[in-house]
């Protein structure tokens, strides 16, 4: 009985999931009294943390490629890894009425004039390395680079639009339905960027048998129907 009360489930997790997975793990919680703690941050601090031995059971990252990082390292156990979720990336402005923006058309780094177009480490934070991507697939990139805030995580990039310390930004779909200080004014295509991919696995050393019951109950129909609800594709069945 000591044993059973001193389980728990301790969970790393992209930025970019916070809303959906806090209301995910609540009721997982609630049906299997096992506590769960979940740490969010951009996905390469994660990553950095489990190879410095951070305890952790269960990763989800935002992108395939920190997780092979880990999986190459014996970090990640292969076995329990399923590709969970998928995402939208959008471009966002300040305020709930913002007008639309044609991608194609428009002259980005024109419309920011001397503001600043937040978005997270194009280099290394996945939601970054998409938008990067997107922009420069539209011919945006030149315009924009000089004037791009990065911040360490995808929220982080939505709550300088938020506030309005930037006028626009470049996040996830599902941030942007998260704050209703901002508006969502363009879709960028899907085309424009790689397949926007979470996938999520057990870690190496954790506590593998509380890490696999989480697992399968984030790819359950009731997680399943959180995820869609907080605007998530769900790859998982």
């Amino acid at each position: 009985m000591a044993a059973m009360a001193q389980a728990q489930i301790t969970v790393f997790a992209a930025a970019s999931t916070k809303t959906a997975l806090d209301e995910a793990a609540a009721a997982y919680q609630s049906a299997t009294a096992l506590p769960v703690t979940i740490s969010y941050a951009g996905s390469p601090a994660l990553a950095r943390q489990i190879q410095l031995g951070a305890p952790a059971d269960v990763f989800l990252s935002a992108n395939p490629g920190w997780m092979d990082v880990l999986q190459q390292e014996g970090l990640a156990d292969p076995a329990s890894r399923l590709d969970l979720l998928t995402n939208r990336l959008v471009l966002i402005a300040h305020g709930k009425d913002a007008a639309p923006l044609d991608l194609s058309a428009a002259d980005l780094g024109g419309l920011l004039g001397e503001g600043r177009l937040a978005m997270a480490l194009t280099d290394a934070v996945p939601a970054g390395i998409y938008g990067k991507a997107a922009l420069m697939a539209l011919g945006q990139w030149a315009g924009v680079a000089p004037k791009v805030a990065q911040t360490a995580n995808v929220r982080a990039a939505l709550a300088l639009v938020a506030s309005g310390e930037a006028p626009m930004g470049v996040v996830y779909a599902t941030d942007a339905s998260a704050d209703d200080r901002v508006s969502v004014i363009a879709v960028f295509p899907e085309g424009s960027h790689p397949r926007i991919v979470y996938p999520a696995a057990a870690v190496t050393g954790g506590n593998a048998a509380e890490a696999k019951a989480f697992l399968d109950y984030l790819h359950s129909p009731e997680a399943r129907d959180i995820f869609l609800r907080h605007g998530f594709g769900v790859l998982a069945e």
